[in-house]
């Protein structure tokens, strides 16, 4: 009996669950990587997530208990779907960025510029307009830029382009 040869299929995903991957796996490695750190400077998680929550709605969310701990964990999910659906759109809409995906080590080239792109876009722009508190650069900021590379830029860049039709150019 002889066999069938098959040649490699890459499998193909929809936008949409794009979409949905990259947004909850970003979620989960950043939210990680922020309980990590959190508990490497002493601080609490309930802290964690509440400070993300007072980010919009004022500091009496440090008040709030497990509802204000649970709308800190929802705002994060929230930004992570945020950034990975500005990719997505950027990946469909950008020929040059799908050639760049496709080079050698084309995820991490990109991430490279994304992860610190999107950190200092948050921490410049988004946190002081909302909380109108100015940019405070500690070595802890560099920490975080340098993080959103590998902990934030490489798991949307990679998700989104995984199985990607628009990456290829199809």
């Amino acid at each position: 009996m002889t066999g069938v040869a098959v040649p490699y299929l890459r499998r193909e995903r929809s936008a949409a669950t794009r979409l949905v991957e990259a947004g909850l796996v970003t979620a989960l490695i950043d939210g990680t990587w922020a309980v990590v750190l959190t508990l490497l400077y002493g601080r609490t998680l309930t802290r964690l997530w509440q400070g993300i929550a007072a980010t919009a709605f004022g500091d009496r969310m440090y008040d709030g208990g497990a509802a204000t701990v649970l709308l800190g964990i929802a705002m994060h999910v929230g930004v992570a779907f945020a950034w990975s659906a500005v990719f997505l759109l950027a990946v469909r809409r950008t020929p040059r960025l799908r050639q760049i995906l496709e080079s050698h080590h084309g995820a991490l080239k990109v991430a490279v510029v994304y992860g610190p792109m999107i950190w200092i876009i948050m921490s410049a722009g988004v946190i002081p307009l909302l909380t109108s508190k100015p940019l405070v650069v500690t070595w802890r900021w560099w920490i975080q830029l340098a993080g959103h590379v590998v902990f934030v830029g490489l798991p949307i860049v990679s998700t989104i382009r995984a199985g990607s039709a628009e990456s290829r150019g199809v």
